[in-house]
């Protein structure tokens, strides 16, 4: 089953490819593996018979108990053919309902693949989490398959409609699981239900479960969105609103009935929320006129029908409603194929426009009569057979005293009426002959066409025909419920009883309906208004909510931003120290009288700096509190803090200079600063309850720090003598590499707010051999210039002539041509010798990025085009690469994740040489860390200073512009 989930991906990331090489035909490969599963599944039917079962489970984090679990029972064997069976037969259908000129068509049939591995993985998961990720993961499917045609309106809103609604449920559900799974003791779904706990925190669990069942199938007052997402094509309602996501609540219902059936209120909810929707549905059904309508309106009568039934807890109903279950999913996604097939021979779904339609394509009729004569519940159909089985077992509960026996029994007869009266009145709408409508002229189509829903038509009869069989391969999901006597057993005859009267009496009077509905049913306006409206009146308030919070707090203020964070921050953590009673009794104000003068320092630099007036002395000042921590670090012996300290604070104060520039020189010029006693009050506050944190924090410790292992940790475990590098890179690599993410975020994040046309890198090149012939021309031009005393400006770099005259810096050129290679031999010097002495992949490439930052300083933006003739987002995506590359390669060794091995050994010339794998990972921070670099410089540095050029350049020619337009004036004077 795990390896079928893995196939499922697979070949739905390979298809959107695929669709190039086989056209519509894509659907045929893309029905490969949902065969298979079918097959595979029909392979288990000895091993899940009479109540055995298969599971596989897979160890995902074991310290958390979590498992990758999937079990096949008789109820998940079921719901894994119709899943499968039925979702190949659509791929298939699609081959011909497409054409090769659609739209997203290997994306269509590759979301829809995906679908069905989700689906599938649904009903065979057996850990709660699990469960929920694929339920999760049919809901955003569903959206993409929903809004397939996304240039529609309606499309959008409905794919829109249909996820908010059930991941809105998806999540209550959640609760749910999470609070029986911790009740329990376990998040496997079987151990849950054999263990039916009861009491008031399991009932809260079993009706936020409910929620989120009846959400996604559709049930009053949820069942809105079903109707809406009939904008989708129609092989998506054939297999996700018939077959497959609609019966995702039904399941997880009939999952949880064996076991929680007797839980106070569950058959209160599901017997009335049931038949409410079962009878809406039906009478909804007689008013639409749009064949995909009326059963989109059905298929929510039949889910009300379905929920009555596989939730009653009897195991009668269990029964019947696991064979209701298997009959709706063949005929109702044969109807669905078929208006599929209508709509594409006649052009519309209108009965009111189709008349003759059954002459002219009689197999089709004969078709959609098998599966409507299921529906309606006729014999010899599975229909049939199940209907009588859900009388029976009602009418029996009734009997013996269960009100809710009567109700149901009730309801579902009524209900029953309609489907007789709507099933007639879709078939008379699609083939009969009407007076005054102009007859179909069908155009012609594949005979392949009608080969898909005429086999499922076809099952639904074979199958009521073979019952017993039925019966022997179901009945090991029923006879989990206990039941006195022998218990029902589903055939095809059982002889003259109420049960057979009462389907009579459904089908006459349906059939009274039908013919009446000219006088009566067709005035009645009965619509999905009010749950509709009431949708559209959540997401009004929503929006109009998240505009008024928006104006109010989102203001465009940086100190306004800084203050509410500040506020909360200082009553919430304010009140905590209020009423904390652990206050260290001692104090120790430093380790080295050093320390306070390096604090004093950066007292008074913090206090200027809330007076400076201009904004790179600000900056300059601020830096200083950087460089006292360092000084404060190396004071305590911690070198690599010291140095990493040092090299962020350059880069940083190279940032911000950059920055600078297109700002004013001076602070307050364009927005004054208001309210200076509220923001000292907030900063003063902020301050003493941030220090009083931080004492009170380090008062607090009771145990021994883990700190103290570290060393000894660093150098068994790690094979490195510097505990700072060898915690980032292997103890706690994991942090280190979501670090590493967010590095890549950032720039990202930066670059975007620069860069206006594109985010593509579009530095100037030098080309290796450009960059060669370059150096030569430039040697033979300044030994011309000495040999005939020309005192013209050399160009020390590479690009430093592209710089006018007034900005060059000869000195500068000559420095940094001196000092770049040894910096960035230093920077690789620091990468490898990180692991025992100060240094590491960090501190190596912020040194590299400071000579890149040299370069640009003293050539501009050419001369870093020149220095760098590398994409930064490539040396990003290389350094996490190796990164997660370092994560992932143990674990085909057999070992755990980041798992770092040691080798050493003596080489010719170098001696006694060791080497720890966990490097590999340090040279992807170091990448990473030089690709951020050159990331910020061309973005603040390098865009900038285009983006500036170009607008000296418009303002240029604005200026000649004018003094032209003056000259003319003058002449024409």
């Amino acid at each position: 089953m795990l390896a079928i989930l893995i196939a499922f991906a697979a070949l739905a990331l390979i298809l959107p490819l695929a669709r190039r090489a086989f056209g519509r035909k894509v659907f045929l490969v893309a029905a490969l593996v949902p065969t298979a599963a079918f097959v595979h599944t029909l392979t288990q039917s000895s091993a899940v018979a009479d109540g055995g079962q298969v599971a596989e489970v897979v160890q995902w984090v074991p310290q958390l108990d979590l498992s990758i679990a999937v079990r096949l029972d008789t109820l998940s064997w079921v719901l894994a053919l119709v899943v499968t069976g039925v979702g190949a037969l659509v791929l298939l259908y699609c081959a011909r309902y497409f054409t090769d000129a659609e739209e997203g068509l290997g994306r269509f049939a590759a979301v829809l693949l995906a679908f069905a591995g989700a689906m599938y993985g649904l009903v065979v998961a057996d850990d709660v989490y699990l469960l929920f990720i694929f339920w999760e993961a049919t809901s955003v499917l569903s959206y993409l398959l929903i809004g397939h045609y996304a240039g529609r309106k309606a499309s959008r809103g409905a794919a829109l409609q249909a996820l908010l609604v059930t991941t809105f449920g998806g999540l209550v559900m959640l609760v749910g699981l999470v609070l029986l799974s911790v009740h329990t003791g376990t998040s496997r779904l079987s151990e849950i239900v054999s263990l039916a706990p009861s009491g008031p925190l399991v009932t809260t669990a079993i009706m936020l479960i409910l929620v989120g069942a009846m959400s996604k199938s559709a049930i009053v007052p949820f069942h809105f969105w079903l109707p809406a997402a009939m904008a989708a094509p129609t092989p998506v309602s054939a297999y996700l609103h018939a077959a497959a996501m609609v019966k995702a609540g039904i399941y997880l219902i009939a999952r949880l009935a064996p076991g929680f059936a007797d839980t106070p209120g569950w058959q209160e909810v599901i017997v009335g929320f049931g038949v409410l929707t079962m009878l809406f549905g039906a009478w909804t059904a007689l008013r639409q006129h749009d064949l995909k309508l009326v059963l989109a309106y059905g298929t929510v009568s039949q889910l009300g029908f379905l929920m009555v039934v596989t939730g009653f807890g009897t195991r009668e109903t269990a029964l019947a409603g696991l064979a209701l279950l298997l009959a709706h999913a063949l005929y109702k996604s044969t109807l669905f194929l078929v208006v599929g097939i209508i709509d594409h021979c006649a052009g519309t779904r209108d009965l009111r426009k189709l008349s003759g339609l059954g002459r002219r394509t009689p197999v089709l009729a004969v078709v959609t009569a098998l599966a409507l004569v299921s529906m309606v519940g006729l014999p010899p159909a599975l229909g049939f057979v199940a209907k009588e089985a859900v009388f029976t077992a009602l009418l029996d509960s009734g009997t013996a005293g269960n009100p809710f026996g009567w109700v149901a029994l009730v309801g579902v007869a009524l209900g029953s009426v309609l489907t007789v009266a709507y099933s007639a009145r879709f078939f008379w709408g699609a083939f009969f002959t009407k007076a005054g409508v102009e007859t179909v002229k069908p155009v012609k189509r594949d005979p392949a066409f009608v080969a898909p829903p005429a086999l499922l038509a076809a099952s639904g009869i074979v199958l009521g025909l073979v019952a017993p069989f039925v019966d022997a391969m179901l009945v090991g999901y029923s006879e989990t419920i206990p039941s006195e006597g022998e218990g029902y057993h589903l055939a095809l005859w059982h002889g003259l009883e109420p049960a057979l009267a009462i389907s009579a009496a459904t089908l006459v009077l349906g059939a009274a309906i039908f013919v009446w509905r000219g006088r009566s049913v067709q005035k009645v306006d009965a619509s999905a208004g009010s749950a509709a409206k009431a949708y559209s009146a959540v997401l009004r308030a929503v929006d109009l909510t998240a505009a008024r919070t928006t104006s109010t707090t989102q203001r465009g203020s940086l100190p306004f931003y800084l203050g509410v964070i500040l506020t909360v921050f200082i009553v919430t953590v304010g009140a905590a120290l209020a009423f904390n009673r652990s206050w260290p009794t001692g104090i120790k104000f430093w380790d080295f009288p050093a320390q306070a003068a390096i604090g004093v320092v950066m007292i008074i630099a913090a206090i200027a700096a809330t007076r400076a007036t201009k904004r790179f002395q600000a900056v300059v000042l601020v830096g200083v509190t950087g460089y006292g921590m360092a000084g404060i670090f190396a004071l305590e012996g911690a070198p690599d803090l010291a140095l990493t300290q040092i090299l962020v604070e350059i880069v940083t104060l190279v940032a911000f200079v950059l920055v600078l520039r297109r700002l004013p020189a001076r602070l307050g010029v364009r927005n004054g600063q208001g309210n200076h006693i509220v923001r000292a009050v907030v900063a003063i506050a902020f301050a003493l309850v941030m220090g009083a944190v931080a004492i009170v924090t380090l008062g607090a410790r009771e145990a021994l720090p883990i700190s103290l292992q570290w060393p000894d940790l660093a150098y068994n475990q790690g094979h490195g003598r510097n505990v700072v590098n060898v915690a980032l890179v292997d103890l706690r690599g994991w942090d280190t590499m979501g670090e590493l993410s967010v590095i890549i975020v950032a720039a990202t994040g930066v670059a975007s707010l620069i860069f206006i046309s594109g985010r593509a890198d579009n530095l100037p090149r030098l080309p290796r051999r450009e960059a060669k012939k370059k150096i030569k021309a430039q040697r033979i031009s300044a030994y011309n210039a000495q040999v005939s005393g020309d005192d013209a400006r050399t160009s020390w770099l590479l690009a430093g002539r592209t710089l006018a005259a007034g900005n060059r810096s000869i000195l500068l050129e000559v420095v940094v041509r001196l000092i770049f290679h040894p910096i960035l031999i230093v920077s690789i010097y620091l990468l490898f010798a990180g692991h025992n002495l100060p240094g590491g992949g960090f501190a190596g490439g912020l040194v590299a990025g400071l000579a890149l930052v040299a370069r640009y300083m003293a050539g501009g933006r050419h001369e870093l085009g020149a220095a760098a003739p590398i994409d930064a987002g490539k040396l990003l995506g290389a350094g996490l690469a190796l990164a997660v590359g370092t994560a992932l390669v143990p674990i085909f060794f057999g070992q755990a994740a980041l798992q770092s091995s040691f080798i050493e050994g003596e080489v010719w010339l170098f001696g006694h040489v060791e080497f720890v794998t966990s490097t590999i990972f340090d040279i992807g921070v170091y990448l990473v860390v030089v690709g951020l670099t050159l990331d910020v410089l061309r973005s603040l540095g390098a865009e900038v200073d285009r983006q500036q050029e170009d607008d000296d350049k418009n303002d240029e020619d604005s200026t000649d512009a004018g003094a032209s337009d003056e000259q003319t004036q003058e002449v024409t004077a």
